[in-house]
């Protein structure tokens, strides 16, 4: 009442009242109406407006009275205020509005919590699905319900049903209101079904149609062109429609998929480059609001995009953002005015060149701050700061109050746009990595990273997900389909704006969300995408257009994919290569040929640092991408300097070639981050998993391939990043080095072949440093009990031997010492590896290597045998042996001959441990043949496994002993016989007969055959300044030392392990075999060898058989032959050189002691051995001593010593063979005695062998002779009686070397020298002195014959005579003998046979045995007494004397032991002998001598003793025989013939000379003849008368005229002579005594009548009966004067 009195005051207390009772709650429902009705007509009225406003909101807000009609009336009156001209009222009603609106909608939220536990009951029936029935409603539902259907009526222009009343409604005031109440209410819409359907049914085709003047409005299309005019779009209405569809996208997304999907659509189109810049700004921030929202982003891509037939909306959202941030650098904006209007947006491509100048950045330079922008091709667009990162604040989309657009500043809708990318990227990234998080967790097992490595389009493989849940596998898929559907624009947008970005900040978050989706792809296995991102942060690493061939070809796979927006292909731009960025680095690409140089900018550095982060952190995820990124890195690493260093990490380094990098001091002090950050990039490689850590090096891998492929052809530095990184990782990965081993050494393995070294010396280092390192590291379980592991961490190092390059060889060998100094005891089972490391080296590989090799292997023989397990020995040995055939290094090869020596000695001492721990390994590997049902293969293979240890060794030092170099041959000889001697006894018996055959015999048959075969050229010097002896100056004389060595040491082992060897069963075979070596040494043409075969002949002989071996002392026997030892040069050579025996003969029958007595040898073989060495010796002796067909210069003579070494064998061969030896086998003997001792000497040796040709001396040949036959006789003395018939035969042997000492024996047709006239340097041939070896030979004859001389094989054989008449020959020639001692002998020796053999002969008279001596023996007299040679012209007179002597001594004992016999003797022997004498008595020696000598020179002696002897058998008191009276006839009738004959002629001669003296030599004879008449007279007159017959006595007389016709003579000499010859004819002057007597002297009287001379003379008076006729005393005979 009071209000309706319409006073103001009043109306206003009534009013106050009124909202003080409301206040208070005590208003009815009717009461309510009235005041509603009330208030309606102040509005009416226009009275107190506001306080109208304030009533109604009043009874609206605190209570819930007011239902249906009333309220509906309060609200129209509300809204018919607004519509006042009153601003205050106009505002005041909008503001009421709002609120009365919202307690409508917020009294429904009540109502409904009210009823929410009963609300299960009511379900509505649903019916027409056109127009919702409100019947079901409750009455505050049903109020909101009408209130928000006449909203949509009345911004449609269209009648209210509700609000009756309304005059007018504004649609911009009408959006706002619908807007609120989505925003503010969305559960009330999503609770009742009623109010969905408003949604769908009002307020979406509302909103669509309201938009349709922006979806048709194209900016600058002219109006002609179109057949109606178009409706100018309208800011006010666009903005608020899409603040609708934002809040409609946002609350009811999920009731309204396909409105949403029209609307998003719309969103799109509204940024194309023809609508209105307000529009796209709007447009813009609308869908800013709906990318922080990433859960609204998810339900997009799961409605639209996975369904098939569907708008792909999400991706035409992001790619619609990537192409409004590209036309907004292609067409300048209107509010743009820094730009200049030139045709950059008709000149899209930028062709306007990079010369022209960006105003914005020049308006800002001399030292102002620059601001944040992009800068694209010239244009150049701030960054604004619009928004908090991660919320959509909106500028234009809240200017609800502006009616006209608003100029949008330049740069905001790049920066919307920009931060939309930003916040899309990072609300996906969380909510997708989130989720993949607790997927993670919830099922327990990781989601595997991509490992589909060249399958850059195909998605992961979701086979390993299946024991993941349903909704999971369903969440994958809807994270996958994201990431594929906004990464193509993602990446274009973003890809576009680093290349534009002046902004450090701004290009970090361009990076940082790159970074993101690609660690977000590389989770879900996207490798496409993945590699994208990856790709554009190389790229922006790297310089622009850098040719960098893995990121042309990922970004040429990046064009061909599909970039549309709602179906339309958009063309991509490609990065500008203008860069306005600070330049801090300049330096060398990585190519194959540099171009020039390149720049790095700061932001390139950025990139660089987020790409580093992004391996950092994200690895696991990289996949395949690690080859883009290492590969960016290389070049960056590249061009900033940076080298590697110990252990791979990077350190600033100088560029090698080319202009110097040029870094900044900026970039300077980023570098050893840089470096760090690398390094510790590589360390977090240890975090990954196995297939991460793969793909990480399988990427450094196929880098370094690149890297190598550079590399080829050029010496250049190449790029060691890989190489370095690989290093790096292998480090940091030892726990699991299994995993990666193969692949990583593989690979540094290829890089250790590369033909660069610097490569190559990388590849090397990281390798052996790897090696090292997995060696050392504490491995679990350690690496003594994890075999595999340590062969698989040693095997790369043997591959290394596979390489020919010698510096990765050095380095193999180091590493190899290094491992061996620090790990030598724990190696175990990896020995066969470093020993083979070891063993690989070869001969062409250089010294150095060599030499380290050797270092190696001196460590492990002298440190490491007792630590490496037993079955690695025989590869030690081979090595050893393997270094000792490398001919690069003498010493070295020496060396490790010696090594073998000590591993000889070291598997002596520990035998017993060797053997057991062989064995045991021996029977685990005859096991597992077994089972595989193979033979156990092994080198010797029979032999015990230690045994074959020993083989082994045997067999290298046997290849080493035919090296081509002469030391180590000789060493490695030695060795060999030492080792085979000092140890020989570990062996088992069995072994023996591989030893013997396979290493000995093989050994001397390649010894053998190289000596044959061996070069006889000259050899000038032994390297360097070297001089080589002449006795080793060729390869054969270095050959022969080695064949005399190991003939030697093969010989020796024969003889000192023939115990050993006897039981064998081929012993025999091998004696052969090795009799014939000796044999075959003993014919080569080498004096050495030759010698040294039958050195080694000698020893074998000493060997004692074994059945007596027992009995011997505790000394092995030494090697000594009863005969003098060989003399002369070859004693000087190595032929004796001795080696160390450590066992005696006690030690080895100890160890056979007890019941293990060797076995005692049956002597049959025994025997059988020795004639085989018997035919040997023979076979030696019959060809060496042989006479060559042909003489030459060349021909082979043996020497000396050889032939003095072979005959002092036969005495001890001898005393093996004797009992069966036979005179065959003599007469063989005899052969080869006679060849030896025939063969001359060479003229240079002739000094050694003969001291002086004027010594009588034997050589040692010459006593080997007679020392051989010395003991045959000894032997035949004391033998059998069949052995006595070989007596002659010895006989012959001797006097044929009696014969040498006239006829020197030739040796076939070779010409020889006397030893006076050769020359010692000439190659001649000088004949022995033998006169000494024929006396000796003499005096054994004689000796022997004086001990045989009674044997009937003598006495048959006729030894005596051929006794005789050797000696004739020397008795012949006398003083023409070329010694005057040969003839001495022979006639001493002569005498002192026949003394002996004489009385034998007399013996056996009757048997004629001896009837054919006595001729020979008759002229050997003869010859001797009356020689034909004449005496030496220098023979003094005590010479003559003695040789006299010997002639008297002769004929004493031709009267003592031949005459006094004559009864036993043959007649024509003694007439012979009595010629002889006969002519003895009176023969004239010689016609030279002086008149002082001449008395003695007459052998006035000789003839006395021969005519004392005529005599004393011409009137020897007994004449028992016959036979002696006719000697006696004989010898005077032939005297005194001679005598007058004598006489006859010298006085005739005397009477014919005149004046002139006759020759001495007549006068000599004369002076003879007279005193042998006088001799003979004088024997007559003392022999027994009736000895001397009358015809004797008339002989004697009848000389005495003749003697007398000598008294005229001059010779006072004569003179003499004759008075001496006529005194003794006194006695025939007595009367005779008898009638005989007298008879005698008219006999005389007569005789002297008949000469008519008349003789005066007288006669002494001693007999006076025999004087009858007395001359007067004193006269003296005279002759008459005529005749004087």
């Amino acid at each position: 009442m009071g209000c309706g009195t319409k006073e103001p005051k009043i109306t206003q207390l009534c009013l106050a009242a009124i909202q003080r009772l409301m206040s208070h709650e005590v208003v009815s429902e009717a009461a309510a109406g009235n005041i509603i009705n009330m208030l309606w007509q102040l509005m009416e009225n226009s009275l107190e407006e506001l306080k109208l406003l304030q009533t109604v909101l009043v009874l609206l807000t605190t209570n819930t009275v007011v239902h249906d009609e009333a309220l509906s009336k309060a609200i129209v009156l509300c809204f018919r205020l607004h519509f006042t001209k009153d601003n205050i009222t106009n505002n005041t009603a909008a503001a009421t509005v709002r609120q009365v609106v919202t307690v409508v909608f917020e009294r429904v939220v009540a109502e409904d919590e009210r009823y929410k536990d009963i609300i299960e009951q009511p379900i509505a029936v649903q019916g027409n699905s056109n127009r919702r029935s409100v019947s079901t409603l409750k009455p505050c539902a049903k109020d909101a319900y009408m209130l928000f259907q006449d909203l949509c009526q009345l911004v449609n222009a269209d009648a209210p049903y509700w609000l009756v009343g309304m005059t007018e409604m504004t649609r911009t005031f009408g959006l706002e209101l619908l807007e609120s109440v989505l925003n503010d209410f969305p559960q009330v819409f999503l609770q009742h079904q009623e109010f969905s359907f408003l949604l769908k049914e009002r307020v979406c085709p509302l909103v669509i149609k309201l938009f349709s003047p922006n979806i048709k409005f194209r900016q600058g299309s002219s109006t002609s062109s179109s057949p109606a005019p178009v409706e100018k779009p309208y800011f006010p209405i666009c903005m608020r429609l899409l603040r609708v569809v934002s809040v409609l996208i946002k609350q009811f997304y999920s009731l309204l998929v396909t409105e949403c999907e029209i609307f998003l659509s719309l969103l799109v189109k509204f940024l194309d480059a023809d609508k209105p810049q307000w529009l796209r700004a709007v447009a813009v921030e609308s869908i800013h609001r709906l990318c922080v929202q990433p859960q609204l982003l998810r339900s997009f891509c799961q409605s639209y995009d996975m369904k098939q037939h569907s708008t792909k909306v999400f991706r035409d959202i992001v790619n619609a953002l990537g192409s409004f941030i590209q036309s907004l650098f292609l067409v300048p904006s209107t509010g743009n005015t820094s730009v200049t209007p030139n045709q950059t947006g008709s000149n899209p491509s930028g062709s306007t060149g990079s010369a022209q100048t960006n105003p914005g950045v020049l308006g800002m330079g001399g030292g102002a701050t620059v601001l944040p922008a992009f800068e694209y091709r010239g244009t150049w667009i701030p960054i604004l700061n619009v928004t908090v990162q991660g919320s959509a604040k909106a500028t234009y989309l809240e200017m609800l109050d502006k009616v006209e657009p608003p100029t949008i500043p330049e740069g905001y809708a790049m920066s919307v746009a920009f931060h939309c990318l930003l916040d899309l990227v990072r609300g996906i990234t969380t909510m997708i990595e989130g989720e993949l998080g607790e997927a993670e967790t919830g099922s327990q097992s990781t989601t595997e990273t991509t490992s589909l490595p060249a399958q850059s389009s195909e998605r992961q493989d979701l086979q390993s997900m299946s024991d993941q849940s349903d909704k999971e596998l369903v969440s994958r898929a809807v994270w996958e389909e994201m990431v594929n559907a906004c990464w193509c624009g993602l990446l274009a947008a973003l890809s576009l704006l680093l290349d534009a970005s002046t902004d450090e900040a701004a290009t970090e978050n361009i990076l940082k969300a790159e970074l993101t989706m690609a660690a977000l792809c590389g989770r879900l296995g996207l490798v496409t995408s993945r590699d994208a991102f990856i790709t554009a942060i190389c790229k922006g690493s790297l310089p622009p257009h850098y040719a960098l061939t893995v990121l042309n070809s990922t970004t040429a796979a990046l064009s061909s994919k599909s970039y549309s927006i709602q179906g339309q292909n958009v063309q991509m731009i490609s990065p500008s290569s203008e860069s306005h960025q600070q330049v801090v680095a300049v330096g060398q690409p990585l190519a194959l040929q540099p171009q020039g140089t390149v720049m790095l900018t700061s932001k390139n550095i950025q990139c660089m640092r987020t790409l580093l982060n992004l391996a950092h952190c994200h690895g696991a995820v990289l996949g395949t991408s690690w080859q883009l990124v290492l590969a960016t890195l290389q070049h960056l690493v590249w061009i900033l300097g940076l080298k590697p260093g110990v252990g791979g990490a990077l350190k600033p380094g100088r560029a090698v070639e080319g202009p110097s990098t040029v870094l900044t001091t900026a970039v300077m002090t980023d570098l050893p981050v840089i470096s760090s950050i690398l390094s510790r990039l590589f360390e977090s490689s240890q975090y990954l998993d196995d297939v991460s850590l793969h793909h990480l090096i399988n990427a450094l891998c196929s880098l370094s391939l690149e890297a190598m492929d550079m590399a080829y052809g050029n010496n250049k530095e190449p790029s060691l990043f890989a190489v370095a990184k690989l290093l790096e990782t292998g480090l940091v990965n030892m726990h699991r080095i299994e995993i990666l081993w193969r692949p990583l050494t593989g690979h540094l393995l290829e890089v250790c072949q590369h033909p660069n070294s610097r490569m190559r010396e990388w590849g090397a280092e990281a390798l052996t440093s790897l090696i090292k390192a997995g060696l050392t590291f504490s491995h679990d379980p350690p690496l003594s009990q994890n075999q595999r592991l340590q062969l698989l961490l040693l095997n790369p190092l043997k591959e290394l031997s596979n390489i020919s390059h010698p510096d990765i060889r050095i380095k193999q060998l180091e590493c190899v010492l290094q491992i061996l100094q620090s790990q030598g005891d724990s190696l175990g089972p990896g020995w066969p590896l470093v020993l083979g490391v070891m063993g690989a080296i070869r001969s062409d590989q250089g010294e150095s290597l060599i030499r380290t090799a050797f270092q190696c292997l001196q460590l492990v023989v002298t440190d490491f045998l007792p630590t490496m397990p037993c079955t690695c020995l025989q590869i030690v040995v081979e090595v050893a042996g393997s270094f000792g055939l490398h001919n690069q290094e003498l010493n070295i090869s020496l060396t490790s001959i010696g090594l073998l020596w000590n591993i000889s000695d070291y598997f002596f001492q520990r035998g017993e441990i060797i053997e057991k721990e062989l064995n045991k390994e021996e029977a685990v590997l005859q096991k597992q043949a077994e089972e595989k049902g193979v033979v156990l293969n092994r080198p010797f293979h029979p032999a015990p496994p230690f045994d074959c240890l020993w083989l082994c060794l045997y067999a290298k030092l046997g290849e080493l002993c035919v090296d081509p170099r002469p030391a180590v041959r000789k060493s490695a000889g030695q060795t060999l016989f030492s080792t085979i001697g000092a140890h020989g006894t570990l062996l088992q018996h069995s072994t023996w007969h591989t030893v013997i055959w396979k290493v000995l015999f093989h050994l001397l048959d390649r010894v053998r055959e190289s000596s044959t075969t061996a070069d006889k050229e000259k050899i000038e010097s032994g390297g360097g300044n070297i001089l080589i002896h002449h006795s080793r100056d060729t390869a054969e004389k270095q050959w022969a030392e080695t064949w005399v060595l190991t003939l030697a040491g093969v010989a020796r082992i024969f003889n000192t392990r023939r115990y050993l060897l006897q039981p064998l069963g081929d012993f025999s075979q091998a004696w052969d075999v090795l009799l014939d070596h000796i044999q075959s040494a003993a014919l080569s043409k080498n004096n050495e060898v030759s010698l040294a075969a039958l050195k080694s002949f000698q020893e074998i002989l000493q060997i004692v058989s074994p059945a007596r071996d027992s009995e011997k002392p505790d000394t092995p026997p030494a090697i000594n032959v009863s005969v003098p030892v060989v003399v002369g040069a070859t004693t000087a050579t190595s032929l004796g050189r001795s080696f160390m025996r450590t066992d005696s003969i006690g030690e080895r029958m100890g160890r056979y002691s007890g019941a293990e007595l060797p076995v005692v040898t049956d002597e049959i073989e025994d025997l059988n051995l020795w004639w085989a060495a018997w035919n040997s010796w023979y076979r030696i002796g019959s060809e060496s001593t042989k006479p060559p067909i042909t003489c030459d210069k060349l021909t082979f003579i043996p020497s000396q010593p050889f032939l003095t070494a072979l005959i002092q064998i036969f005495p001890a061969l001898y005393q093996h063979i004797k009992t069966g030896f036979s005179m065959d086998d003599l007469q063989k003997l005899g052969i080869i005695l006679h060849g030896a001792v025939s063969v001359p000497i060479s003229s240079d040796a002739s000094p050694f062998i003969l001291p002086s040709y004027t010594e009588a001396v034997l050589t040692s040949l010459q006593e080997a002779v007679l020392t051989a036959l010395d003991v045959l006789q000894k032997a035949i003395c004391v033998g059998s009686e069949n052995m006595q018939i070989m007596y002659p035969a010895i006989f012959d042997q001797l006097l044929a070397f009696v014969e040498f000492s006239c006829k020197p024996p030739q040796y076939g047709q070779l010409e020889t020298k006397h030893i006076a006239n050769a020359k010692y340097n000439q190659a001649e041939w000088v004949a022995l002195n033998y006169v000494p070896f024929a006396e000796r030979s003499l005096e054994v004859v004689v000796d022997l014959y004086q001990k045989t001389a009674c044997h009937k094989a003598v006495v048959n054989e006729k030894v005596l005579q051929n006794i005789i008449k050797t000696l004739r020959i020397p008795l012949s020639l006398k003083y023409s003998c070329p010694s005057e001692s040969t003839w001495k002998l022979a006639v001493s020796s002569l005498l002192k046979v026949l003394s002996i053999g004489l009385p034998v002969a007399r013996q056996h008279a009757s048997s004629g045995k001896f009837d054919s001596m006595w001729p020979e023996l008759a002229n050997t007299f003869e010859d001797f007494l009356f020689t034909k040679s004449a005496p030496p012209d220098n023979l003094s007179i005590q010479e003559f004397q003695k040789n006299e002597s010997i002639d008297v001594e002769v004929v004493q004992l031709i009267s003592t032991e031949i005459l006094p016999y004559a009864n036993f003797i043959p007649k024509e022997f003694v007439g012979q002998i009595m010629t002889m004498l006969n002519k003895g008595s009176i023969h004239s020696q010689s016609s030279s001598f002086t008149e002082a000598e001449i008395d003695i020179r007459l052998r006035e002696e000789f003839s006395k003793v021969c005519f004392e002897t005529l005599l004393q058998f011409s009137f020897s008191n007994k004449v028992t025989t016959p036979q002696e009276g006719y000697i006696s006839r004989m010898a005077l009738s032939v005297l005194l013939k001679r005598s007058q004959d004598v006489l006859h002629r010298y006085i005739e001669d005397e009477r014919l000379s005149g004046k002139c003296p006759l020759p001495r030599q007549q006068v000599t004879e004369i002076i003879f003849v007279l005193k042998a008449v006088s001799t003979l007279i004088d024997s007559l007159k003392k022999t027994q008368p009736e000895n001397v017959d009358a015809n004797t006595w008339a002989q004697v007389i009848a000389l005495y005229p003749t003697l007398v016709e000598c008294i005229t003579c001059s010779s006072s000499e004569v003179c003499s002579a004759l008075k001496e010859a006529l005194v003794p004819f006194k006695d025939f002057m007595h009367p005779p005594a008898s009638k005989d007597r007298r008879r005698g002297v008219c006999l005389f009287s007569i005789f002297l009548r008949s000469r008519e001379v008349t003789i005066w003379t007288s006669f002494p008076t001693e007999h006076p009966e025999a004087s009858p006729v007395k001359p007067p005393a004193g006269k003296l005979c005279r002759r008459s004067s005529r005749e004087a």
